[in-house]
């Protein structure tokens, strides 16, 4: 609970609806800043009520209605979150069941209208004088939250160290950090993930607010840290101070000895349940809550303990006409929590005690003026069996003593005298006439000099969102081109990461100790596969895994290649070329074997895929080359005698032409 005395020393926002609904249309409202002395007042947007309270940071945002903020819980658990840390929302009409504005005012003596702006005012100065419940989202626990500020990637020669580095700072911040709440002192437990090199997360519960924290929200490089309060499970309501206010008590005797307290009002504002205090404690803890005006029981007769405890106040008691039912007191309590059987009890005995005087409490506040302490006469009404005249009557008795009086006769002014008597009053009601001319001239020229400086504001901020407008229309473009080329770079990435796989199984390949072939399968030979005898699929081969000199070539269709297709594949000068579907053209076979590029078919060799890659036995390889070496040597013969045989028929040709020219002459 808080024990704050007094918010005159600090700045409190009054505010309320001036037109519009939070609901619908946007509204705006009328806030009043008060310190105790001075008073502003302004009409303001939702959205720069919100920046205002951010900027000027008041110690409390004072309402009737606390949804007249926002629409919905989840809207008003946001509304809290944004407040800054030393701003509280306070409801000044009470708890779950707020009363009008007007009967808050009235007791406490508040100048009360129905206008917006004076009833921001009065909600303003009620919260000055700690009238009210703090609405609270929050609980007073903090988590603070280390983890990694990056990704630490898919992976690269350096992926390790990369990792190790980031991990290595998660675990230095927090370090840090729990060096820092120990400094402060404060309490706090820690969960964190140990990763390779470090940490990847840590997670601090810190029995404290984030302004009570040396900690606060921070991301820079490889690291980020979170501070966020914990949420509760729903609005919670809190007195704005701690008071001695008169209140009614219940008790539940034995073993555990249980002290339920409630206000005037029926609010519940303390329960407890003990097995080590005594008489004399409990009685120090009532003290400390309030003054009791009726101590209630749950069952009759009353208990000899509670009795004793209703003497010590003076009190009025309060029983039921018989012991009050286990499902009554639990339907009585349904609303509120308790831990024990005990303190339900205890609070249905206050709760049924208040019912039971409800219409007298009424009765007394309707009879009241406002400066009178409500409190006091309903004390002396119930506990003092006083009325309620008589009550105001001992409260009110004027303690002064008079003024003794000294008779004379005056004297008959002369008729001069009368009239410089009528004169000096013309000229005094004169003057004061001016003054109050002077007066108001003066406050139409700040009225004026006020409108002036809010209409220069208004175009300042016109202006300025404009530009806000401009710039963030153009990050917007911008923000878009990035994202394009962000796109581009990572598709160029992903194809330059497979095909550096690609070129990695191909290394392996290539080696004699690659781990992805058996041992028991050395010997094999890396083949790369061509899908067919065109440019297009040499060049795709050649991209995707590169095609390099006594590489072992598969063309899995050989058909259709031409002169240019056959010389595009000789530059690339292979081992040999395994012929699968189809068969070579005459054009390129014949370049192929004039280039000495051994061509056999693929049949006669075991292929085994390795996703885009394949393998072959050296054994297989060799021979497929041995035979065209075979063939090739007879191939040249062949060629050999087809050349001697032309070179002999050409000669024969030119002799005979020899000889039939000579004849012709």
């Amino acid at each position: 609970m808080n024990t704050r005395t007094s918010a005159l020393d600090t700045l409190v926002f009054g505010v309320d609806v001036q037109s519009g609904d939070v609901r619908g249309d946007a509204p705006s409202y009328a806030v009043v800043a008060f310190d105790g002395e001075n008073v502003d007042r302004d009409v303001v947007s939702h959205r720069k009520l919100r920046r205002l309270i951010e900027r000027e940071e008041p110690a409390l945002v004072a309402t009737d209605n606390m949804y007249e903020l926002a629409p919905d819980k989840d809207a008003l658990v946001h509304f809290l979150s944004e407040l800054p840390d030393g701003t509280r929302l306070v409801q000044v009409t009470g708890a779950e069941r707020p009363e009008p504005l007007s009967r808050v005012a009235s007791r406490h003596g508040v100048p009360y209208d129905k206008k917006p702006m004076a009833e921001a005012e009065a909600a303003a100065r009620l919260a000055a004088g700690n009238v009210g419940h703090e609405v609270s989202a929050f609980a007073d626990t903090t988590e603070i939250k280390v983890s990694r500020g990056r990704s630490t990637g898919k992976g690269g020669w350096s992926e390790d160290r990369y990792t190790r580095r980031i991990h290595g700072a998660v675990r230095k911040r927090a370090r840090e950090i729990e060096s820092e709440l120990d400094g402060a002192g404060l309490d706090y437990e820690r969960d964190a993930t140990e990763k390779y090199g470090g940490l990847s997360n840590a997670v601090f519960t810190v029995e404290a607010r984030p302004e009570d924290i040396p900690v606060s929200n921070r991301r820079s490089g490889d690291v980020r840290v979170e501070v966020e309060r914990v949420r509760r499970d729903g609005i919670e309501f809190e007195p704005l101070a701690k008071r001695r206010d008169h209140v009614l008590v219940g008790i539940d005797p034995g073993t555990t000895t249980a002290v339920a307290i409630t206000d005037l009002d029926g609010n519940v504002l303390d329960v407890l349940s003990t097995r080590t205090a005594d008489t004399a404690a409990v009685i120090e803890w009532i003290i400390e809550r309030g003054r009791p005006i009726v101590v209630a029981a749950d069952v009759e007769p009353m208990p000899e303990t509670v009795e004793k405890i209703r003497r010590s106040f003076d009190a009025a008691g309060w029983e039921p006409t018989s012991d009050l039912p286990i499902d009554e007191k639990q339907h009585r309590t349904r609303e509120h929590d308790y831990d024990n059987d005990h303190e339900r009890d205890a609070m249905a005995a206050a709760l049924y005690a208040f019912d039971d005087h409800e219409d007298q409490f009424d009765r007394i506040v309707e009879k009241i003026p406002p400066n009178v302490d409500r409190g006091e006469v309903t004390a002396r009404v119930v506990a003092g069996e006083d009325t309620v005249e008589t009550a105001l009557a001992d409260l009110l008795e004027d303690d002064d003593s008079e003024e003794e009086t000294t008779e004379h006769t005056p004297r008959e002014l002369t008729a001069e005298e009368k009239r410089i008597k009528q004169l000096e009053s013309q000229v005094e009601r004169l003057e004061a006439h001016v003054e109050e001319l002077d007066d108001t001239v003066a406050e139409k020229d700040d009225r004026i000099e006020e409108l002036e400086q809010e209409l220069s504001e208004a175009r300042r901020e016109e202006r300025r969102e404009a530009r806000e407008r401009r710039t963030v229309t153009r990050l917007e473009r911008e923000n878009e081109r990035l994202e394009r080329e962000l796109d581009e770079r990572e598709t160029e990435i992903e194809q330059l990461e497979g095909k550096l796989d690609r070129l990695k199984q191909l290394w392996k390949l290539d080696h004699s100790n690659f781990s992805d072939v058996s041992e028991k399968k050395a010997g094999l030979a890396p083949v790369k596969p061509i899908a067919k005898f065109t440019k297009g699929a040499i060049e795709s081969a050649h991209e995707s895994f590169g095609l390099a000199t006594d590489d072992v070539i598969y063309l899995r269709d050989a058909s259709g290649a031409g002169r240019s297709t056959a010389e595009r594949l000789a530059e690339v000068d292979p081992e040999v070329v395994l012929i699968g579907r189809g068969g070579l053209s005459d054009v390129a076979d014949e370049i192929l074997f004039d280039r000495e590029i051994p061509v056999g078919p693929a049949d006669d060799v075991t292929i085994q895929e390795v996703d885009e890659l394949a393998v072959a036995r050296e054994s297989e390889i060799e021979a497929v080359i041995d035979d065209w070496e075979d063939r090739a040597e007879q191939r040249r013969k062949e060629r050999k005698a087809d050349q001697l045989d032309q070179l002999i028929s050409e000669h024969r040709a030119d002799r005979e032409y020899d000889s039939s020219g000579a004849r012709a002459e």
